[in-house]
C-alpha cells in the first residue's frame, strides 16, 4: 500500500506525540528517598492538598518544533468572580509579563483562575479567562475582569513565534482542572521549559502543619524555566556534575523565569500573603536559582479560608474577616519555603528528556542524581 507524504507526516506526528505522552513516568523526590525539609506533606504532596484547589493542563506536542502548553489553577469551586479571595503577588525579578498583577496587589484579592503559559500566549490566556468568567452563571452583567496570567519563555524547545496555543486550548486547561494527584514534569505550561540545564516543567508539593500549629495546609505549584547552580536538599549537584550557569559547559543557560503559586487555607490577609510569597522565593534560592537578569520570577499567593471570601457586591459597609495573628505565621512561612524547594526539584525529576528543534534537553534522572546524593549521605528509605 502506498501512503501519501501527508499521511506519513500525520502518522509521524501521532507517534511522536504518543511517545512523549507515554514516556516512562519519573519519580518524585520522596519516591526516591529524598526528604526535603522537616515538615510533613499533605495527602497528595501537591497544591491540591489545599481543599478546593484544582489544577488542569493542556500540552501541545506537534512535529519537531511545538512543545508548549498551559496550566490552570482554580482556587475554589464556586463563582470566583462573585466570591473573591485574599491574594498577593511578590515580584522577585520583574523581567516578565504577569498580567493582572497590579490590581491583585492594589485590591488584595483574586477574582479569576490563574493561568500559566508561554510568553507570547499571555494575550490568548487572558481572553480565555475573560470568556470563562463572563459565561459563569451570575456574571451576566459584569463589564470588567482582571485575568491573572503568568508566563515563562519556552522558545528554546518550542516554536514560540508560531503562537500555536489558542483560546480554546486555554479554556480546555481550565475546564479540565481537578483535585487530587497533580500531573508534573514536562506537561502543561512546563512542556517546553528548561531548568538548570535539565528539562524543567511543572512541579508541586505541600506541607501540613500539626494541629498544635493550626493544622493549616500550604500547597505550591511551580513552572520552572531558570538557571543557576543546582542544589538538591543542600547537595551541590550542579557543581558535582560541572553543569551550571557560566561554567565552560553551559555559558548561557541562566536566563529564563519561574512562576510560583502558593495556596493556603490559613486565614491570611493580603499583607501576610505577600509575606508568605516572599518566603516561597527563599525556597527557589535553596535550589540554587539566581534570579538572573532575564529571569521573570514571581510568586502568587492566595488564601482559600472560606470565611474571608470577598463578595463582588458588598451588602454591608464593613466586612468582618478572620486574620491569623502575626505571631502565628512563622510555621506557614517555613512550610512555603520547604514546599517550594521540593516542588522545583519535583519539576525536574518528573520531567522526561525532550527533543525538539534539533535539540535534546536531558531529564534529571535518578541515574544522574542518586549517586551524588549517596556520596553526601542524603537519601532516606
Amino acid at each position: 500500500m502506498i501512503r501519501s507524504a501527508s499521511s506519513l507526516m500525520v502518522v509521524a506526528i501521532f507517534f511522536l506525540s504518543f511517545e512523549n505522552a507515554t514516556a516512562q513516568r519519573g519519580k518524585t523526590a520522596r519516591e526516591l528517598g529524598i526528604r526535603i525539609g522537616v515538615m510533613k506533606p499533605g495527602n497528595w504532596n501537591a497544591i491540591t492538598d489545599v481543599a478546593g484547589v484544582k489544577v488542569g493542563h493542556v500540552s501541545l506536542l506537534r512535529g519537531d518544533s511545538v512543545r508548549t502548553g498551559a496550566t490552570a489553577i482554580l482556587p475554589h469551586e464556586d463563582n470566583l468572580f462573585q466570591n473573591k479571595i485574599p491574594a498577593a503577588i511578590f515580584r522577585a525579578n520583574g523581567f516578565g509579563k504577569l498580567a493582572g498583577s497590579t490590581q491583585v496587589n492594589e485590591l488584595g484579592n483574586l477574582e479569576t483562575p490563574v493561568l500559566l503559559t508561554n510568553t507570547l500566549a499571555v494575550a490568548d490566556a487572558m481572553q480565555a479567562i475573560i470568556d470563562y468568567t463572563l459565561l459563569q452563571p451570575g456574571n451576566e452583567n459584569i463589564q470588567s475582569v482582571n485575568a491573572l496570567v503568568g508566563e515563562t519563555n519556552d522558545g528554546w524547545l518550542n516554536d514560540i513565534r508560531g503562537r500555536h496555543l489558542t483560546r480554546k486550548d486555554m479554556l480546555k486547561a481550565i475546564s479540565s482542572a481537578a483535585g487530587g494527584l497533580v500531573e508534573q514534569g514536562a506537561v502543561g505550561a512546563g512542556t517546553g521549559t528548561v531548568c538548570f540545564g535539565f528539562k524543567g516543567g511543572i512541579g508541586s508539593s505541600s506541607r501540613k502543619l500539626p494541629e498544635s500549629l493550626g493544622g493549616y495546609t500550604v500547597g505550591v505549584l511551580v513552572q520552572t524555566n531558570f538557571g543557576g547552580v543546582l542544589q538538591v536538599d543542600g547537595v551541590p549537584v550542579g557543581e558535582e556534575l560541572g553543569r551550571f550557569s557560566f561554567s565552560n559547559q553551559l555559558l548561557n543557560n541562566a536566563d529564563g523565569s519561574c512562576m510560583i503559586v502558593v495556596a493556603t487555607d490559613a486565614p491570611l490577609d493580603a499583607r501576610n500573603l505577600e509575606r508568605l510569597a516572599k518566603r516561597a522565593f527563599m525556597g527557589l534560592a535553596k535550589t540554587g536559582g539566581i534570579a538572573s537578569n532575564g529571569s521573570g520570577d514571581y510568586v502568587i499567593a492566595f488564601s482559600t479560608f472560606k470565611g474571608n471570601r470577598i463578595p463582588h457586591e458588598a451588602k454591608e459597609k464593613n466586612q468582618n474577616m478572620v486574620v491569623l495573628h502575626n505571631d502565628h505565621t512563622s510555621p506557614l512561612f517555613m512550610a512555603a519555603i520547604e514546599a517550594t524547594e521540593e516542588a522545583i526539584i519535583n519539576s525536574l525529576l518528573m520531567a522526561t528528556t525532550t527533543r525538539a528543534k534539533g535539540k535534546v534537553v536531558e531529564a534529571l534522572t535518578p541515574g544522574i542524581l542518586l549517586p551524588i546524593l549517596k556520596k553526601y549521605n542524603r537519601l532516606q528509605h
